[in-house]
């Protein structure tokens, strides 16, 4: 019953995923935006909701259990971009594999590409060098975390202001499908679609808060640690509409849209999150965190490196997805 539960859910984040994609490109289209900015600012904040939620959730309304608290935290707080950077990214790549080729080419707008992954390695690394400031330095974390935030802010100002150029250059979010709304006979304007897009992000919401629920029921049963849990586990169902977002996109050919989706994700999830970490829990250099941290700057940077020398191939991303293996074996080895 359990598993037929967990099905019911995947299937309704599947679903919410498509109501959600489908209003967003027809609000990128009639705002005249780029798809770096939809995908990597509207969509990746969007369905980086729920994975927002459940650190949140975990630091201030978990259990009694404090330690237990602030674990589930920093897990899911580290997990989201490990599984964005290495297992969402593979997924991209096996979604086109028939379709392009082991050597196909995959061709996201550079220039957002290399903006999302530059300041997203610049925070993670300040996120990983606090892990080694003395909990007891509070001015020196509460300084760390404030540049993160600064680092977000300054990466949403800069993806705005090149929207016109790029949209320019060719690269304005254009729909490629009717909305679904309109389908059932409502116009199609701003009211319209923002409706859309706020039902498929409660769709997804929802789903993603079921699955999880699910998931940590599931957990006991497997003997899984809360630290594990939260790192391996619970990022699989919250980074789950991100996938399946990026993977309608990259089928239909929409390469900055897919990586866009990702990348800017990874930004978020790399900039604000750690800063409350920082702030509010120990952020120590437990194991299984430090690994996942080390992975998830192997993954990024070697994104950064192949799109920028000689272009990115569908294989390229198949080493992310070999990361992520490595890091299971290494945690549950």
């Amino acid at each position: 019953m359990l598993f037929l539960e967990l099905l019911g859910y995947l299937l309704l984040i599947l679903v919410a995923a498509e109501v959600f994609v489908n209003a967003l490109e027809h609000l990128g289209e009639k705002l005249h935006i780029s798809e770096g900015v939809t995908g990597s600012l509207f969509a990746a904040i969007g369905t980086a909701m729920p994975e927002t939620l459940v650190p949140l959730l975990a630091i201030f309304s978990g259990t009694g259990n404090t330690a237990t608290n602030e674990e589930i935290g920093v897990g899911a707080i580290l997990g989201a971009p490990l599984m964005l950077s290495t297992l969402s990214l593979s997924l991209v790549g096996l979604a086109v594999l028939k379709q392009r080729g082991i050597q196909g080419a995959l061709t996201p707008e550079k220039s957002g590409l290399k903006r999302d992954l530059d300041f997203f390695l610049m925070a993670f690394l300040l996120a990983f060098v606090a892990m080694f400031v003395p909990h007891g330095e509070g001015w020196v974390r509460g300084a760390l975390a404030f540049v993160m935030v600064m680092i977000y802010f300054v990466y949403v100002m800069l993806t705005l202001n090149a929207s016109a150029s790029l949209v320019e250059n060719g690269h304005a979010t254009e729909a490629g499908s009717n909305m679904l709304l309109t389908r059932l006979g409502l116009p199609q304007n701003l009211f319209v679609i923002l409706l859309q897009l706020m039902l498929g992000l409660g769709l997804l919401v929802a789903g993603a808060k079921g699955f999880i629920h699910g998931v940590e029921l599931a957990a006991p049963i497997l003997g899984i640690s809360a630290l594990l849990l939260s790192l391996m586990i619970i990022p699989i169902a919250t980074e789950l509409p991100e996938k399946v977002n990026s993977i309608l996109w990259i089928r239909k050919r929409k390469d900055t849209l897919a990586f866009g989706n990702i990348t800017g994700a990874m930004v978020f999830q790399g900039t604000l999150l750690p800063a409350i970490g920082i702030s509010l829990t120990p952020w120590m250099p437990q194991k299984e965190v430090l690994l996942g941290v080390v992975i998830t700057l192997v993954a990024a940077f070697w994104l950064r490196w192949v799109a920028l020398n000689g272009g990115l191939r569908v294989w390229h991303l198949f080493v992310n997805g070999a990361l992520y293996a490595t890091y299971l074996a290494a945690v549950l080895g």
